[in-house]
């Protein structure tokens, strides 16, 4: 474990901020960083985790059905979460965090994100999609569909747990596709993953 001193982004005094920086292993994750930043002045925190350990690019696929909504799965800050019958992408950005849930809690946060989507939505077409999204989920749930579950990590850091879940490896031009939502740096030459970080 370090601590150092640094100037807050908040309140800008100088020296006031504590940054603690540790790592450890977790099980699934591999070897992790966890930081820690508080301003002793104006009260400002923030902690995050990010997976240092890189393995092979991975794809995990599960056709979700009632009897395995308790799948469990590691999603990590670098993974993209598609179910491509309801429409539904969630890309890493630069607040990603990584979790474990189960196929279910997947699910639930799905459904979180378009409740909110739908309480914006002023277009019709956009909230009777939504609202079909919400019985699609619903039916799900029940047993009453069949829907497929993709998770997608260039960096290997995720994991659909159950004897149905079928692994790949990610191919180059996959993973081209994916956002990271990190700037990487290999063989001491800086490549940036995402386009989007050069703007």
């Amino acid at each position: 474990m370090s601590k150092m001193l640094s100037d807050c982004p908040i309140c800008k005094q100088q020296k006031c901020m504590e940054v603690t920086t540790k790592t450890e292993k977790i099980p699934y994750f591999g070897e992790i960083m966890e930081s820690t930043l508080f301003c002793h002045k104006c009260g400002y925190k923030h902690a995050d985790a990010i997976c240092i350990e890189k393995k092979d690019p991975v794809k995990y696929t599960l056709i979700i059905k009632k009897d395995n909504l308790n799948a469990r799965v590691v999603k990590s800050q670098t993974t993209t979460i598609t179910i491509p019958e309801l429409g539904l992408k969630v890309e890493p950005g630069p607040q990603s965090q990584g979790y474990v849930s189960n196929v279910e809690g997947v699910l639930d946060r799905f459904r979180k994100a378009v409740q909110t989507a739908l309480s914006w939505a002023e277009d019709e077409h956009a909230q009777k999609n939504a609202l079909h999204i919400l019985d699609s989920i619903q039916e799900v749930k029940d047993g009453q569909k069949e829907i497929t579950l993709i998770v997608e990590d260039p960096f290997g850091h995720s994991i659909i747990i159950h004897e149905d879940a079928l692994k790949s490896k990610l191919s180059a031009e996959e993973i081209e596709k994916l956002e990271t939502g990190f700037i990487t740096f290999e063989n001491n030459e800086l490549e940036i993953d995402d386009e989007k970080g050069e703007d």
